[in-house]
């Protein structure tokens, strides 16, 4: 009888059903987390750490139960339509100093009811993509973007749910109005400051320029119209007075007087 202790991996029982069905399982397991990916356990959940992987795209292998999903420092440029749209689960989602430029209008579609936190910190939008935004519950954090301060950015905050933690942290990098660069965006709104004020008043010029040029070729047709029948009753007048006279014949049988 040989020594006790471990057995050896060929003395383990095997599954019913055999190799195959155990084979089948492990595949399984191991595709579970994305490669070069960890998933740790996350207060019984599942989450997904790709925390600076090099990644330039989001992976399209995030198991579909994914609570807590990890995607920042990277090199992610993009976000495609529907990047998420099998996580159904996912609460909190981290794209925080990436190279994000553009997000597409449906990238966030099948998170609007789930999803408590979008980082979206350290990235490189210049405008807020409120159509993929704005159905969002889910508390946003913008800070250190390269962000135009201009109406449409006025526009897609009041939609938005910012994360009161960073808030203040949200600055104009560019802006209409000069003064407000690198200046906190959220204490310019509290004082009183409009965007959309500019927007109007330059529509209300382009309007009153164009108003006044139909204005001014009404007047010139008018004066041209006018001139211009005033030149034919004179030439009509003259051609009149240019007509031979014919004098008058007396009736004969009018009564002499």
């Amino acid at each position: 009888m040989g020594p006790t202790g471990r057995q050896s991996p060929s003395s383990l029982p095997v599954p019913a059903g055999g190799p195959c069905l155990l084979l089948l399982f492990c595949l399984r397991l191991g595709a579970s987390c994305p490669q070069n990916c960890q998933c740790p356990d996350h207060a019984g959940a599942v989450a997904v750490h790709c925390s600076a992987r090099g990644l330039q795209e989001v992976p399209k292998d995030i198991p579909a139960d994914t609570v807590l999903l990890k995607l920042n420092a990277n090199k992610i440029a993009r976000i495609p339509n529907g990047a998420f749209q099998h996580l159904h689960q996912l609460r909190e989602l981290d794209l925080s100093q990436n190279a994000i430029e553009t997000i597409g209008p449906a990238a966030f579609s099948g998170l609007a009811g789930g999803l408590r936190l979008l980082d979206l910190s350290h990235n490189r939008l210049r405008r807020i993509p409120k159509d993929a935004l704005g159905k969002l519950s889910a508390k946003i954090r913008l800070a250190h973007n390269p962000l135009h301060c201009e109406c449409a950015l006025q526009e897609a905050l009041w939609e938005l749910k910012l994360d009161p933690d960073s808030v203040d942290e949200i600055a104009c990098h560019t802006s209409v109005q000069e003064e407000y660069v690198g200046k906190p965006l959220i204490q310019a709104l509290d004082s009183g400051v409009s965007f959309c004020s500019i927007h109007h008043k330059t529509t209300d010029v382009a309007m009153l320029v164009t108003m006044f040029g139909w204005f001014a070729m009404v007047i010139t047709y008018v004066v041209y119209y006018v001139r211009q029948n005033q030149e034919d009753a004179r030439r009509h007048l003259e051609y009149l007075k240019s007509l031979p006279s014919t004098p008058v014949s007396k009736d004969p049988t009018s009564p002499a007087p």
